[in-house]
């Protein structure tokens, strides 16, 4: 599919509201540190807040994360679940009734450590991992270098720090996220929220 084709194409997941025509530029940018766990806040290009991450320092449990609006109001609910194997994130969008459906899950990596095992992210209600992955984490998401791609090959959102931050900044506190149009921002700002979590940041207790 070439660029302009691909320019046309929404992808909504959590909501068509969050799929806008055009490329957005967001900036995450984590909590104070008054408590571990606090989450972070995403601004646009003007640093108006487009989003607010709750993390377990918040949310008051383990393994709970929340994506809300500029409002406040929840828009996604993640959950870490267990399982024998692995572990996975499942993902329910929250409508204006409070009903929850199921829209993601995420599973991790076999090894936090290891940059060669694939976070690969399932979504819609029937969700397999055999064949049927959606899109996957290209890069490693410490290092603020990494993408996410859809099963295509096509990049849908870039996360990185810009040079000038780099040059003044030790931390990785600040980045820049860029989301290609018609890409959900609500998705991939959860998607974040919980690759900040499985890598031990500012959403984790």
């Amino acid at each position: 599919m070439d660029a302009a084709a691909t320019a046309n194409v929404m992808t909504p997941i959590v909501s068509k509201t969050y799929c806008p025509r055009t490329q957005a530029a967001l900036v995450v940018r984590r909590r104070p540190h008054v408590a571990a766990g606090g989450g972070f806040v995403v601004t646009n290009c003007t640093q108006k807040v487009v989003f607010r991450v709750d993390g377990c320092g918040v949310v008051g449990r383990k393994g709970e994360l929340i994506v809300r609006d500029a409002n406040g109001n929840a828009l996604l609910l993640i959950h870490q679940q267990a399982m024998s194997i692995h572990k996975q994130w499942n993902g329910y969008a929250v409508d204006y009734e409070g009903l929850q459906k199921p829209v993601f899950c995420i599973r991790e990596p076999t090894s936090c450590f290891s940059r060669n095992s694939p976070i690969r992210i399932s979504v819609g209600p029937n969700r397999g991992w055999r064949t049927d992955w959606n899109f996957e984490i290209k890069g490693y998401f410490p290092n603020r270098h990494c993408s996410i791609v859809d099963s295509q090959g096509n990049v849908v959102a870039q996360i990185g720090v810009k040079e000038e931050v780099e040059k003044v900044m030790t931390s990785k506190d600040l980045y820049h996220v860029l989301v290609k149009p018609g890409t959900d921002q609500a998705f991939v700002v959860g998607v974040i929220a919980v690759l900040d979590y499985i890598y031990d940041e500012s959403t984790r207790c």
